[in-house]
């Protein structure tokens, strides 16, 4: 059984999101008589904004309308209302494919008559597809398809904050999804005190609901459960929620979430970067091959197909079967031919045996020296993203930088300005189960120009201060970059720490594709 929505009956659940009192009714009219309203699809309570699917009179054709329902005499209402109308209209000024694009806006005076119960109108073109609510009817959607769905909205944030405007989508039923799959903001109209903090934390807010069924902000509507609270804060990882979540991606909607610590998801690009990862992986992985009898012949596994009973067949096998015989048998024959030939023959024809004319023995060539061995290098044990003034940079993806596949990266943060303006640097620390004479590094596929150090530690989470600078600091060049370690001591712990990071001004970040640890060759 699902647990995860509010037990009550689908009629209840309908009737709580849907039904509203006085003349805002199917059938109804506003907008000085334009506008006939058609199912009311959702409503902010915050701003008692009620979200309807109406039908232009005058241009014949559906449109989406965020009503803002309120006393006409109260004057502080009034007053909230023209601030969200005011920034619903330079939204109209923004054009994106998953942005309805807003069309009008109408208040008190202008489109709206008195005694409309009105303080305002934000119309919009209508956005075709399903309610984001009706979506999640059967629960959580699986974590592909969840970031297939968001990566398209999380782009027009990007390009809105650009722009200096702020989208106001942390409400559910504000969004819809088209036809293509993917969401789309169908109800412009920011709240007065939404910031772009605001947009960011609704995306993670979004992908939450998503993954989990469940809504993690306040002010969510009665229909979609809450997020519970973790006791040390915040809300419950959606992985814990639903264990098919990868921990990434868990990880992703929580550090949105997050208002603390220097780890958090602060801009959509960043976000778009974890998510786009995460997908390209998980559907790597679904397609892998499941089965290995499953391949052709060819590809060197056995299969479980049963042979084909062809008579055909059966001859043209048997033909080159013989074929193959006789071929054998003439080989073996010009094998013992040559052999008797090379015995039989004396003198300059015979065979070069580099016999001296005064009867020496052979002259014997030295056996050829044993190829030399190459190195393999040492897996570490363990791997943690190594901060010591603060909360690490994309925790969960540490082990990315040593599963041996460079195009599964781990990342740092991205940052406005060049470390060291915000702290001294930033790393990952790997320990070995046994003390290794460490003697280079290679770093598989980094961010050019990211300037790394090596550093020795007695433990996994020292101060910096306690640490050994034993190779570096080299910059990263494209492709491998060889870091060879010389005098160091044995050791269990190695830190790879990034003192400076790749990147262009205001958008400073490094990147890792894998890790290799080099123990010095015995002597």
């Amino acid at each position: 059984m699902d647990t995860r929505r509010n037990e009550q009956p689908e009629g209840a659940r309908r009737t709580s999101i849907r039904t509203t009192g006085g003349s805002l009714a199917p059938g109804g009219v506003v907008g000085d008589g334009r506008y006939r309203l058609l199912a009311q699809l959702g409503a902010d309570e915050r701003a008692n904004a009620h979200f309807w699917r109406a039908r232009d009179g005058q241009l014949r054709r559906d449109v989406a309308l965020t009503l803002i329902v309120g006393d006409q005499a109260d004057l502080d209402a009034a007053r909230e209302a023209r601030r969200t109308l005011e920034r619903a209209a330079h939204t109209s000024q923004f054009s994106h494919p998953h942005v309805a694009r807003v069309l009008d806006v109408l208040t008190l005076g202008s489109g709206i008559a008195a005694g409309e119960g009105l303080l305002g109108i934000v119309v919009a073109e209508w956005s075709k597809g399903t309610d984001l609510i009706d979506i999640l009817d059967e629960g959580a959607v699986a974590p592909v398809q969840a970031c297939r769905m968001i990566d398209r909205l999380v782009d027009a944030v990007e390009r809105a904050h650009h722009s200096g405007l702020v989208l106001g989508l942390d409400h559910p039923q504000r969004i819809r999804r088209g036809p293509d799959g993917q969401l789309r903001l169908a109800f412009p109209g920011p709240l007065p005190e939404t910031t772009l903090r605001d947009d960011i934390k609704a995306l993670g807010a979004v992908l939450y609901l998503l993954l989990t069924a469940r809504w993690p902000l306040a002010g969510g509507p009665a229909a979609i459960a809450p997020a519970p609270h973790a006791p040390h804060g915040g809300v419950v990882p959606p992985r814990t929620l639903e264990p098919t979540v990868p921990a990434a991606l868990s990880s992703l909607a929580v550090r949105t979430l997050s208002d603390g610590g220097e780890g958090g998801i602060r801009t959509s690009a960043a976000f778009l970067r974890v998510l786009q990862q995460v997908a390209a992986e998980e559907e790597r992985k679904a397609a892998a091959p499941a089965d290995a009898t499953e391949q052709s012949p060819s590809s060197g596994y056995w299969t479980t197909k049963r042979p084909v009973r062809d008579a055909a067949q059966r001859k043209k096998v048997a033909l080159g079967a013989t074929a193959l015989v006789v071929a054998a048998v003439a080989i073996l024959a010009w094998i013992g031919l040559s052999l008797i030939s090379f015995f039989s023959n004396e003198g300059p024809t015979g065979p070069n045996v580099n016999v001296a004319d005064s009867g020496q023995q052979h002259t014997r060539q030295p056996p050829p020296s044993p190829p030399k061995e190459t190195p393999e290098p040492v897996p570490p044990t363990s791997i943690q993203v190594y901060n010591p003034e603060g909360t690490g940079d994309y925790t969960e993806l540490a082990p990315a930088a040593i599963d041996g596949d460079q195009t599964t990266p781990w990342q740092t943060d991205q940052y406005q300005q060049q470390l060291p303006a915000l702290k001294s640097g930033v790393g990952l620390v790997v320990s070995f189960d046994q003390p290794i004479d460490l003697s280079q590094v290679l770093v598989v596929d980094g961010t050019p120009g990211t300037r790394v150090e090596i550093r020795t530690a007695e433990i996994s989470n020292p101060y910096l201060d306690n640490t050994r600078l034993v190779a570096g600091p080299i910059d990263i060049e494209q492709g491998p970059t060889q870091i060879k370690v010389d005098g160091a001591q044995p050791t269990s712990h190695a830190i790879v720490w990034l003192t400076r990071l790749g990147g262009q001004e205001g958008q400073f970040q490094s990147t890792i594709g894998d890790l290799e640890f080099y123990r010095r060759p015995s002597a």
